[in-house]
C-alpha cells in the first residue's frame, strides 16, 4: 500500500469517527456538516501552487468521510435531511 493510500484511508477513518462523535452532541446541526463539506471542497480545489500528493490524499480522505457521513445520516434521518 502506498503512503498516499495509507494516508487517505487513515484520515477517512479518523474523520468519520470524529463526525460520529460530533453528531452525539445536543448542539449538533447537520447544516454545519454540510457547510464544512462545502468549504472543504473549495479548499481542495485551491491547489494551484501544488501542496503534494500526501496532503491531497489527506484532504480527499476528509472529503470522502464527510460525504459518507452525510449520506448515512440522511438515510437514518430522512425527515431532517437538508440540501
Amino acid at each position: 500500500m502506498s503512503i498516499e493510500q495509507h494516508t487517505l484511508d487513515s484520515e477517512f477513518e479518523l474523520m468519520l469517527d470524529h463526525l460520529a462523535l460530533r453528531s452525539k452532541s445536543p448542539k449538533f446541526d447537520i447544516r454545519d456538516i454540510e457547510q464544512e463539506l462545502h468549504h472543504l471542497l473549495v479548499y481542495q480545489g485551491q491547489d494551484w501552487v501544488g501542496r503534494g500528493e500526501i496532503k491531497n490524499a489527506e484532504i480527499q480522505g476528509h472529503v470522502y468521510a464527510y460525504q459518507v457521513f452525510l449520506k448515512r445520516w440522511k438515510d437514518k434521518h430522512p425527515e431532517n435531511g437538508t440540501s
